[in-house]
């Protein structure tokens, strides 16, 4: 049964002649004002500041501006991956991008196929509602919260923890902890928001899939795996895609609000340090290069991730 689910397909117009063409966007013009907005968005904030960029390859000074700043060529790269500390933050990223993709992406997945089980409706309504409220909370709000509960001194889990005579433990001073820490306080946070996505690819699954499983005796479990898997398949895949071409972009604030000098030699990413490099030190230049780097990296993932899945699974992003 499951192989016979195919995605939608995708409409593909061909024009005879450029006439046509105008015709056809005349026609629907107001698909096209409706786009606007969210061209002129990025246009004015996405691809203009790329002329920015330029900076990553000079010695900048704010006084002398981009057009009188010397030009120093790959050196900032060159100091970039030779600076120990920097190698250090990028295996941190990189680390923490692969546990926030192995623990945390499927959580929504899960999240959303046990809902969907749910037969009372006033449950399950109660049920989104909580496990998607705390993604209204603020990455400071959240932080005081885990801080809160991890205190050695007042927080809950020493608690539970002293009730079987252990010691109390100093989280947050501990660099052990800190990216379990970041990832699970990121999954209670948005695993909750995630499910919607995919609640609602469930919800448009052909219900005659369902009975025409439960004639032939398969069971709810079954049903999930053959019917339910492979239909939200293609959100899965897009959503995975959009998640690689944010690896290295965990996040700034759910990482600067957890960081202390204790545990920051395995909590700082590649965005806390450009902040404190960039805003705080003032190496503009330095910095710059470090953000062109991480966007390269991302373009290149995605770009492969892409042609990958439409070889395997034939769904992409473009």
């Amino acid at each position: 049964m499951a192989s016979k689910i195919q995605p939608s397909d995708r409409t593909i117009y061909n024009f005879s002649s450029r006439s046509q063409k105008w015709a056809f966007m005349r026609k629907h013009w107001p698909i096209y004002v409706i786009s606007l907005p969210g061209i002129i968005y990025f246009l004015l904030f996405k691809y203009v500041p790329l002329m920015g960029s330029v900076i990553a390859f000079q010695n900048y000074n704010i006084f002398k501006g981009i057009k009188g700043s010397p030009w120093v060529g790959l050196d900032n790269f060159q100091r970039m991956f030779t600076y120990t500390e920097f190698l250090q933050i990028l295996k941190n990223t990189i680390l923490i991008g692969l546990y926030d993709m192995v623990f945390a992406f499927p959580v929504p997945i899960i999240l959303a196929l046990l809902i969907n089980e749910v037969r009372m409706m006033a449950y399950k309504r109660i049920v989104q509602t909580v496990v998607y409220m705390p993604h209204f909370l603020s990455w400071v709000i959240v932080g005081g919260v885990v801080v809160g509960v991890l205190s050695p001194s007042t927080g809950i889990v020493n608690h539970l923890l002293s009730l079987f005579g252990i010691e109390p433990i100093y989280f947050m001073g501990e660099n052990s902890y800190i990216r379990t820490i970041m990832i699970t306080s990121g999954i209670w946070k948005d695993s909750g928001w995630g499910t919607i996505i995919y609640l609602a690819a469930i919800a448009g699954i052909n219900p005659d899939l369902y009975e025409a499983a439960q004639i032939d005796g398969a069971s709810r479990v079954r049903q999930v795996f053959s019917i339910t898997i492979p239909s939200i398949l293609p959100t899965i895949v897009i959503l995975f895609l959009l998640h690689i071409g944010n690896f290295l972009d965990f996040g700034f604030e759910r990482v600067f609000v957890f960081l202390n000098p204790l545990n920051n030699e395995n909590g700082e990413i590649i965005d806390t340090f450009v902040y404190r490099s960039g805003l705080v030190d003032r190496q503009y230049s330095y910095t710059t290069a470090i953000g062109l780097f991480k966007s390269v990296v991302g373009l290149a993932l995605i770009t492969l991730s892409n042609t990958f899945s439409k070889k395997m699974t034939g769904e992409g992003l473009y």
